[in-house]
């Protein structure tokens, strides 16, 4: 289990180097001090519970080997109070018999007992719960992760079936009345199939390919609309390689077209825009005149299915805070959709 409990141990026990000189010296540091200052029954002290602290990482590097790989964390806690009985009770022992020997000042074996159970504490049971902490919460970001790419490959699977039947119904129109349009609508719906088909595989794509198919989409339209609508798409040529989440730019142009054209009966222009902005980030921008930003725009989906929550969602799996989404009406009226992005890529 990559997030389990054995992963968490090897975690704790690695050790460099450095790490391992760096706390030689500072027990020196410490047995020396006592030394110089005649502290001898806080040495005593002190070397009780280094011998704790080397019982139980003695003990859980043994728990490390001898738990199955897919063992739960329920094995790890349940093995915690035995461990660390066996240590404190170990020190104790030790302490009284080497206090006793030399005659010196020494803590009641209750207090010792309690001393060196708060010790192994601190040095293992308090790491192993942070870890767990962090196991879980990878675990959930994980599941996360996978539902969003399901939901994903769902969508993906679908094709949007009432565009491609609203785009063959036009083809089949347009075959009695326009046989060269009806050639360009198929070529054009051809090439948006062969560009969104294999993208059902994969979890990335890049800017120039997720450009290409909202091109292909965008003059099905064309020829759909007619000359009510114009398109354009502007993805300069160094940035064309950038990593972007698959089918989240065809969403936002979808949207574009179906509350921004469909039910303006003038002429509508819908654009794509990319660049670089002053912060680093990736920025796409879907634009359209048409209908505006109704109110309850927000509340519906997008697309093909994918709402503004699931954007978010997609994003916040994807990149955390690093990428934001905002769908906002322009100065001039224009409804205005945009994606910033890391540079980087998925984190």
């Amino acid at each position: 289990m990559q997030n389990g409990p054995k992963a968490a141990l090897r975690a704790l026990l690695s050790v460099s180097l450095r790490e391992g000189a760096s706390s030689a010296c500072i027990f020196l540091l410490v047995a020396g001090c006592a030394v110089f200052a005649g502290s001898y029954d806080r040495l005593a002290l002190f070397g009780a519970l280094l011998l704790d602290a080397a019982i139980v990482l003695a003990g859980a590097l043994a728990l490390r080997w001898l738990l199955p790989s897919k063992a739960g964390w329920t094995w790890c806690w349940a093995a915690q109070p035995l461990l660390q009985l066996i240590a404190a009770v170990a020190a104790m022992q030790a302490y009284g018999k080497g206090t006793s020997y030399f005659l010196l000042l020494a803590l009641s074996p209750l207090q010792m007992l309690g001393s060196a159970l708060a010790f192994g504490t601190i040095v293992l049971t308090v790491p192993l719960m942070y870890a767990h902490r962090q196991a879980r919460a990878l675990e959930i970001s994980e599941l996360q992760r996978a539902a969003l790419q399901a939901e994903l490959r769902s969508l993906q699977a679908q094709v949007e079936p009432h565009f491609l039947y609203n785009t063959l119904a036009n083809t089949r129109y347009l075959a009695r009345h326009a046989p060269e349009r009806a050639v360009d609508m198929l070529d054009h719906l051809i090439a948006y199939l062969r560009t969104a088909l294999p993208d059902m595989r994969t979890s990335s794509s890049t800017l120039a390919r997720e450009c290409e198919l909202a091109g292909h989409y965008l003059a099905l339209m064309e020829i759909r609309f007619g000359t009510r609508l114009a398109t354009s798409i502007e993805c300069p040529q160094g940035l064309g390689e950038l990593p972007v989440p698959p089918m989240m730019l065809m969403s936002l142009v979808e949207n574009a077209v179906q509350h921004g054209v469909e039910p303006k009966p003038g002429a509508v222009c819908v654009s794509v825009a990319a660049g670089l902005r002053g912060d680093g980030r990736l920025g796409i921008i879907v634009r359209d005149d048409g209908a505006g930003l109704q109110r309850e725009q927000g509340a519906q989906l997008l697309g093909s299915g994918v709402g503004l929550r699931n954007v978010r969602e997609r994003l916040q799996a994807l990149y955390g805070g690093q990428a934001a989404f905002e769908l906002r009406q322009a100065d001039d009226g224009a409804t205005e959709a945009e994606l910033l992005l890391p540079v980087g890529g998925a984190a």
